[in-house]
């Protein structure tokens, strides 16, 4: 009860994130149930449902971190004076963000099964002249223990992965933080760089070697497009992975090379901001790039034989790009409230607005210089072997 009147009571930005997260687990659980209709039709090609199954893996992990950076960026759930003395500790409070993550992935996940079940004719006639009926396997009884259980994983899973992720945590003596503790010093180097670009460089590797050999095993990947080695999927998800890893380490570097050769006033707070935000921002802005170098990849093999992309294929795509753009919405917006004191502090000081827009546009040139022409080239270097 809490938890809700928490949410209830919320700001209306932070109403509308929660909104788009239970759309995301709509959309997401959807997906599921439509595995569930195609299992049910064809109930000879396992092998086809376990591959339509494990392609909802994406849209599940973007779903899942867009959920546990909107739970982490709730007000309700920050730690404040005087919520310890009536029982609400950082503990109960990571608690209440997994409750409330979990409502709003449920309530999305209802609003799936209910338009799943008007698709299927089973609410009140089959909608659209039947054109979905052969997709969700309407004239089969739909057996709804599969059904609830699907739509449990995104639920369970962010719920789960809010709580680790806010779980209180005992902050380390001074003696053993990375970084000098001096007021105003620079902010460390993320440590994720140097292991990011290995896995980079691992992933690209063994793409290009699956991609060459002949005994292979080929998926059939999303939109009709066949002959796709696993061993080439497998090091698209490594680079995936090196690139979510390398995206704090690449933000501070950005920062760095702002500040350098004698930087004047809004260089310097560029930088320096970004140094600051790199771990909030960094690894958002890495999913971001992975995504976009997919889709320019896909982009680049579809130009050929152009298959037929379903709406199915269509829905999943849309989650999996809308997710990771609302997450770096989302944590911009956490990292301007971060700023905020600072930026109060510079106004007292008779800085310039403009001067202050200008720092704002010069850390996002910035941003877009580094992971820009970072994503075209892990792009071209991953759609390279499979147009070969």
């Amino acid at each position: 009860m809490l938890a809700l009147r928490l949410a209830r009571g919320a700001h209306p930005l932070v109403q509308l994130r929660r909104l788009l997260v239970a759309a995301a687990s709509a959309g997401t659980g959807f997906l599921l149930l439509c595995t569930l209709g195609y299992a049910m039709g064809h109930p000879d090609a396992s092998g086809g449902a376990l591959l339509r199954l494990a392609w909802c893996v994406a849209p599940i992990a973007a779903t899942v971190y867009f959920a546990v950076t909107v739970a982490r960026t709730d007000p309700a759930t920050l730690p404040r004076s005087g919520l310890s003395a009536v029982g609400l500790g950082p503990a109960k409070l990571t608690v209440l963000a997994a409750i409330s993550t979990a409502v709003a992935c449920t309530l999305g996940s209802m609003v799936a099964l209910l338009f799943f079940l008007h698709l299927r004719g089973d609410l009140s006639g089959l909608p659209f002249d039947g054109a979905a009926a052969e997709l969700l396997a309407a004239g089969y009884p739909l057996p709804l223990a599969a059904a609830l259980t699907l739509l449990a994983i995104v639920p369970l899973t962010a719920s789960a992965a809010s709580a680790a992720a806010l779980r209180p945590r005992t902050p380390k003596p001074r003696d053993e933080q990375d970084g000098p503790a001096r007021p105003g010093a620079p902010a460390a180097p993320p440590s994720g760089l140097p292991w990011g670009v290995a896995l980079l460089a691992v992933g690209l590797a063994v793409e290009t070697y699956a991609s060459r050999s002949p005994g292979a095993s080929d998926l059939t990947m999303p939109g009709g497009l066949t002959g796709s080695p696993a061993g080439v999927l497998a090091g698209w998800t490594l680079t995936a992975i090196g690139l979510a890893l390398a995206g704090p380490g690449l933000t501070f570097l950005c920062g760095r090379i702002l500040q350098a050769v004698r930087p004047g006033a809004m260089r310097l707070l560029a930088g320096r901001g970004l140094q600051e935000d790199a771990r909030r921002i960094g690894r958002p802005l890495g999913v971001l790039c992975a995504v976009g170098s997919g889709a320019y990849a896909a982009l680049t093999l579809y130009s050929g034989d152009r298959p037929a992309i379903g709406p199915l294929t269509m829905l999943g795509s849309l989650l999996v790009a809308g997710c990771a753009a609302l997450t770096v919405i989302t944590v911009a917006i956490e990292a301007k409230h971060a700023r905020a004191d600072t930026t109060s502090a510079l106004l007292q000081l008779g800085a310039p607005t403009s001067m202050l827009r200008g720092t704002a546009a010069l850390r996002a040139g910035a941003l877009a210089a580094m992971f820009g022409p970072l994503t075209w080239v892990v792009a071209e270097l991953a759609a390279l072997p499979l147009v070969g």
